[in-house]
C-alpha cells in the first residue's frame, strides 16, 4: 500500500467516523402517521398541506415558554397561509414573526448536513439573507424594516418550515375504496417531493385492488361492486376501465325492483352492484373450493340460497330476484356473466393507468415497517384465543409477516413484468382480503352476503376475533414487542370514535389505533399520530364540516390533542434502530483506525 493510498484510507474512517458521531447526536426526525384515508383526496391533500397540529406543536416545543397558545396559533396560521397578517389581539410586529421563524427553523435544522438539506429550495432573490438569519449570522435591518422585503422573507421561511418540520410520513394503508380519489392520494405520495420522507403499509383494501389489478376475478368484481356501491364511476373512468358492457348487462339482466340492501344513489349503479355481487359470490365459492385449505367453508352461501329460491322458501330473504343462478350449480357463472367478467380482467391487467398506481404499492408498500422502535403495521398480528401467535401458511409472529411480504411482492412482481401468475399466491390475495387468520381482516367471517340478503340482522354481525382482548394483556404486548424487537406497535383499521371516550392509545402507552374515520364514509374525521423529539402525541383531526365552517368564519381549526408520552430529554438517533446499526459501524471504525496507528 503506497504512502497516499494509506493517508487517503486513513481520512475516509475519520472523516465517516465523525459523520456517523455527528449523526447519533442528532435529534429524532418528526414523523407523522395517518391510517385509511379511502380515497378522501382533498381532505388528505389539506391535513398533508396544512400539516394539521404539527406546525403548533413544534413551534410549542422550539419557542420560549413564555409565548402564549394564542400567539402560537398566531404564528401557526402565518406559516400556513405563508403570508404575514397582522392580528389585534397582541402587538406582534413583523421583525417578532421572522425571529419566531428563524428560531423554529432552528429547532429542525440541527447541523450543516440539516441545512445543506434546504439550501437549494431557499429562494434565489433572498438566498444570502436567508442563510444569514438561519444560520445566525449578522443580517441586514432592510429584512425587518422594508414591509415589502419583511412578507418576503416571511412568506420564504414559512415554506422552510413547513419543509424541515416533516421528516418522516407513515401512511398505515387503505388508500381506496369509500371515497372517489384514491388516486389523487397515490400520485401525491409517490411524487418525488413526497416520497423520499414516506413510509407505506399495505391496508386490506389495498390489498383488494392489487390483487385486482394481479387478475384476482373474485377481487375485480368485489373492488368494482364496492365502487358502484360508492357511485365512483369516473374514477374508474380516470384509471381506464370501461363499465358500459356491465351496465348493459346490469340493465337487462336486473329489472325488478331491487330490494335488497344495495348502498348505491344512482339505479344504474344500483343494479351494477347487484350484478357485481352475484359474480363475485360466484368466484369466491369457486376459490374456496379449490383451496380448502383456507378453510372458509362457512362462507359457500349460494346452495342453500339456490335451495330457498327453489322451493320457495323465501322469507328469512330480502331480495329473491336472481335470475343467473343456476339451481343445480349456483357457483357457476352464466355465458354473459363468464364474457363480462373475462372483458374485465383483461381491462384491469392490462390499464396502465391503474398500473402506475399499483407500481407504487407493490414497490413501495410493505406488510410492516419498524422506525424509532415503533412497530407499524395496517390492522393486527394474528393471535389466538389465548394470547400467542396464531401460524398462516405454517408461519406465525414475524416470519409469517416476512413471508406474506415475499409472496405479495411476487404477485406484484409478476403484474408489472407481465409474467405469469402463481395461482395460488393469487388465489391467496382473496385470503388476505377477507380470510379470518389474515393479518389485514381479523374477524371470523366477511358477512357480506349476509349483509346484503338476510331479513335477520343478527346474521350480519361479524365476530372480531383474538386482537383487540389480547391487546389488554400486558403478557401479549411483551410477545409482540420482543418479536419485532420494538417498543410500541401503531395501527389503524379499525376507527376509534373519541366523541364517544373511546381511546387511541392503551394505558401503557405501547397500542396506539389511529384510524379515527379519516373518510365522510365514516366519521369524517380521523387521527395523526406525531412523534417529535420530546412527545409522543395524536391529533383528533378536525371534520369535514369543522374544517369548512373554520374557512368560512377565519378562524382556526380546533385541534383535539391526546398525550401520550413526554420525554425530559429529546429522543436522539442515537436511541434508535438506526442509531444501534450506526453504533455497531462506529465500533468496527475505531477498531480500524487503531489498527492504522499501530502500524503507521
Amino acid at each position: 500500500m503506497t504512502s497516499q493510498l494509506k493517508i487517503t484510507e486513513y481520512n475516509e474512517i475519520i472523516k465517516e467516523l465523525t459523520d456517523i458521531e455527528t449523526e447519533l447526536e442528532r435529534n429524532i426526525d418528526t414523523t407523522m402517521w395517518i391510517s385509511d384515508p379511502h380515497g378522501a383526496g382533498e381532505r388528505f391533500v389539506s391535513i398533508l398541506k396544512g400539516r394539521f397540529g404539527l406546525v403548533w406543536r413544534t413551534a410549542y416545543e422550539a419557542l420560549p415558554k413564555t409565548f402564549s397558545k394564542d400567539k402560537i396559533e398566531y404564528l401557526d396560521k402565518i406559516i400556513r397561509r405563508e403570508k404575514y397578517y397582522k392580528d389585534d389581539r397582541f402587538s406582534f410586529v413583523k421583525q417578532d414573526v421572522i425571529s419566531s421563524l428563524v428560531q423554529i427553523i432552528r429547532y429542525r435544522v440541527q447541523n450543516i448536513k440539516d441545512f445543506d438539506s434546504i439550501r437549494d429550495s431557499l429562494n434565489s432573490d433572498l438566498k444570502t439573507l436567508l442563510e444569514n438569519l438561519i444560520l445566525n449570522f449578522q443580517a441586514p435591518n432592510i429584512a425587518y424594516e422594508n414591509d415589502i422585503i419583511a412578507d418576503k422573507v416571511i412568506t420564504s421561511l414559512s415554506k422552510i418550515v413547513k419543509q424541515v418540520i416533516l421528516g418522516h410520513l407513515i401512511v398505515l394503508g387503505d388508500v381506496f375504496d369509500r371515497g372517489d380519489e384514491p388516486d389523487k392520494i397515490i400520485r401525491i405520495l409517490s411524487h418525488p417531493e413526497h416520497k423520499k420522507f414516506v413510509n407505506f403499509v399495505w391496508g386490506n383494501h389495498d390489498i383488494l385492488w392489487m390483487g385486482a389489478a394481479a387478475g384476482n376475478r373474485s377481487l375485480i368484481a368485489e373492488a368494482l361492486r364496492i365502487s358502484s356501491r360508492y357511485d365512483n364511476l369516473e374514477f374508474l373512468k380516470r384509471i381506464g376501465i370501461d363499465t358500459t358492457n356491465l351496465q348493459n348487462f346490469a340493465d337487462k339482466t336486473y329489472k325488478k325492483e331491487i330490494t335488497g340492501k344495495f348502498k348505491a344513489k344512482t339505479m344504474i349503479c344500483k343494479k351494477m352492484e347487484k350484478a357485481l355481487v352475484v359474480i363475485q359470490f360466484k368466484l369466491e365459492e369457486q376459490t374456496i373450493k379449490k383451496y380448502p385449505e383456507f378453510e372458509m367453508e362457512n362462507r359457500l352461501n349460494l346452495e342453500n340460497l339456490a335451495n330457498m329460491l327453489k322451493t320457495k322458501n323465501t322469507d328469512s330473504l330480502n331480495d329473491t330476484d336472481f335470475p343467473t343462478i343456476d339451481f343445480k350449480n349456483p357457483a357457476k357463472l352464466t355465458n354473459e356473466e363468464k364474457e363480462l367478467i373475462d372483458d374485465l380482467e383483461k381491462q384491469f391487467v392490462s390499464s396502465k393507468k391503474l398500473k402506475r398506481l399499483m407500481k407504487f404499492l407493490f414497490e413501495d408498500g410493505k406488510m410492516y415497517h419498524i422506525n424509532n422502535h415503533i412497530l407499524n403495521i395496517h390492522a393486527l398480528v394474528p393471535s389466538t384465543k389465548d394470547a400467542g401467535f396464531e401460524t398462516l401458511l405454517g408461519k406465525k409472529g414475524k416470519e409469517m409477516f416476512n413471508h406474506v411480504n415475499s409472496l405479495v411482492k411476487n404477485v406484484g412482481k409478476n403484474y408489472l413484468n407481465k409474467l405469469e401468475q402463481n395461482e395460488f399466491e393469487l388465489a391467496f390475495m382473496f385470503y388476505l382480503w377477507c380470510g379470518p387468520k389474515s393479518p389485514f381482516f381479523g374477524k371470523n367471517a366477511m358477512k357480506t352476503f349476509e349483509r346484503y340478503f338476510n331479513v335477520d340482522k343478527e346474521t350480519h354481525k361479524e365476530t372480531s376475533l383474538y386482537w383487540g382482548a389480547n391487546l389488554s394483556k400486558k403478557s401479549f404486548l411483551d410477545l409482540i414487542m420482543k418479536e419485532f424487537d420494538c417498543e410500541r406497535i401503531v395501527y389503524g383499521h379499525t376507527p376509534v370514535n373519541i366523541l364517544k371516550g373511546e381511546k387511541i392509545a392503551s394505558v401503557d402507552g405501547r397500542a396506539i389505533n389511529i384510524d379515527g374515520g379519516f373518510s365522510d364514509a365514516y366519521l369524517s374525521r380521523g387521527h395523526a399520530l406525531i412523534h417529535t423529539p420530546y412527545s409522543l402525541y395524536a391529533i383528533i383531526l378536525p371534520s369535514t364540516e369543522e374544517i369548512q365552517n373554520s374557512e368560512k368564519n377565519k378562524v382556526p381549526a380546533k385541534l383535539l390533542f391526546e398525550e401520550i408520552d413526554t420525554f425530559k430529554k429529546p429522543k436522539k438517533i442515537k436511541n434508535t434502530y438506526k442509531g444501534e446499526v450506526l453504533e455497531k459501524k462506529r465500533k468496527k471504525l475505531i477498531t480500524k483506525l487503531f489498527e492504522f496507528d499501530s502500524k503507521f
